[in-house]
Order: C-alpha cells, then structure tokens, then sequence
C-alpha cells in the first residue's frame, strides 16, 4: 500500500497542508488519525460535511490504488463467465449489502449467485432458530460454511468474491478455505487496514486475506468510522461506500473484457423500467438452477 494509511503525508501534514495534532490555516484540527474537525466551544465539531470531505479522500484512494487488484479480480471473473461459470457472492452482516451489489442488481452481471448465512435454513434443514441467536454468534462459526457451500448450486468453474471488512470472522474464513480446496478462483473484499490489527477468529488463525488469489482493499479503517466523538469513539462508517465502489469498478472492467472477447455481457436492467422483466428472464433462463433470486 501506498506511503500512510490515514490521509496523511509521512511528514506529519495533511494533503491539504493542515498540520496533524495543530490547526490549519483553514481552522481544522487533526487528532492523528486522518479525523478532521472544527473547534467550537473547545471541542471537535463535526458533521456532515466532515464525512463527505473523508469519504471522498476514500474514494479518490481506492481509486489511486486499486486499480491493478481490480484488473486481476476482473480477469478472473471473465475467464468464469467465457467458461460458462458463475460468480458466487457471500457477505455476513452488513457486508451481505455488497454481494447484493454483485449479485441480481440493476447494471450487474446476470450469472452471478449470492450465498448467505440464512441458506442453510431456506435450502437446507436447519431450524429458524439457527439464526435467532445472539447477533455475530453465527457469522463466527466456522462449521456453518460448509453447509453454505454444500447447498450452494456451484459448479467447478464458478469465481467466489467473499466479502468482509474485518475477515476475521469463522464462517467467511472457513468458507475461503474451502473455495480453495475445491480449486475456485477466490476473490477477497475486505480492510486491509482493520483485517492487519485484529486477530483471527478461525481455529486456523488465518485471515479471508491470507486465502484469496485476489484481495481488494476498501480502505476503511480499523473499526469502520471516520469522524471523532466527543469523548471518544468514532462514527460515521465507509465500508459499505467504498466496498461499493470497488464492486462496480469490477463489474465495469468484467463488461469491458467480455466485450473485448466478443461477448455480449450478460448485464440486467431495471425491473422499473419497460422491457426489463422480459430482458431479465431471457438472460436468468440460461442459468437456471444456478442463480437464486429469492429473498
């Protein structure tokens, strides 16, 4: 990764030339950890403002960074789509909200199929009170994976984007770890900064980063949010925007390099608009019994 993690230069100065643990000419202050702010009544005030000027230095970083992981996630997924695979997306969580960004959306790619924790009580046999436990207890369970993968309709050439921002969790590290046994193409969404300072929850010890061919880094920090709170703590979390991103500067390089081989992606449109239900069946029929497109 480049220089500094935090927005910050390695002399101790903000991009923008604000000192770190000062105030710029601009009246900010920096607390050390990339949070920027303004002094009211002597404390950090913050606000919407404030988080958009962090998410767009996140997105602009992504972007700066990223680009050669993201040619390589894309070159994976095209030789599974041009081998007639399908591209298995699976989050816990809140990360379940970008494999649905890869998985049956609007300007996304048709063959591609979202597992989830709730699989194994849709299409398997466990009991709903599987996912009626303590929030976390199950995403931590190394031995749910291997019922997902099971009940997953998957074939030998399918691509797998797992996706966690800290990786550390059981299910999505056993889980990389079998897409691996089984010889797929595995691609890893997740903080590298926030995967590095946590310890593995995975009787292995390893990390989701640890096990994919390829890792995309969203840039979040460590625990997630950007601005300071009074006291202590932080809020205001980028995970989600800049994971988002990253999925969709994919899926932008995946249409480009299946146009490049002569194919026409295999991309949805919007039920909302006229034509779209009937284009979208078109297209879903040739992987039926490969794509779940249920709850």
């Amino acid at each position: 990764m480049d220089g500094t993690t935090d927005g910050t230069a390695d002399d101790g100065t903000a991009h923008d030339g604000a000192m770190v643990d000062g105030t710029g000419h601009d009246g900010r202050v920096h607390d050390g950890t990339g949070h920027d702010g303004r002094v009211r009544d002597g404390t950090v005030d913050v606000g919407a403002a404030d988080y958009v000027d962090r998410v767009k230095a996140l997105v602009d970083e992504v972007s700066r960074t990223q680009t050669d992981a993201v040619g390589r996630a894309a070159e994976l997924m095209v030789a599974c789509l041009l081998d007639d695979g399908v591209i298995q997306a699976f989050g816990s969580g809140h990360s379940e909200a970008i494999a649905m960004e890869i998985a049956g959306r609007a300007g996304g790619l048709v063959p591609s199929n979202r597992l989830a924790l709730r699989d194994v009580v849709l299409y398997g046999e466990a009991p709903v009170a599987t996912l009626l436990g303590p929030a976390g207890e199950l995403e931590r369970d190394p031995s749910v994976a291997r019922r997902i993968y099971d009940l997953a309709p998957v074939r030998p050439q399918d691509v797998f984007v797992l996706i966690s921002s800290s990786g550390v969790n059981g299910s999505v590290v056993e889980l990389a770890s079998i897409v691996k046994e089984r010889g797929h193409g595995l691609i890893a969404l997740t903080s590298v900064r926030h995967s590095t300072a946590m310890t593995s929850r995975h009787p292995s010890g390893r990390k989701l980063l640890d096990l994919a061919d390829v890792v995309l880094d969203n840039r979040a920090p460590y625990g997630d949010a950007v601005l300071p709170l009074p006291g202590g703590g932080t809020f205001g979390a980028v995970s989600t925007i800049t994971s988002a991103l990253l999925a969709q500067m994919v899926v932008a390089e995946v249409v480009r390099g299946l146009t490049r081989a002569g194919r026409t992606p295999p991309i949805y449109r919007s039920a909302n608009v006229t034509g779209g239900d009937e284009h979208n069946r078109l297209l879903e029929n040739r992987y039926a019994g490969r794509i779940r497109r249920g709850a």
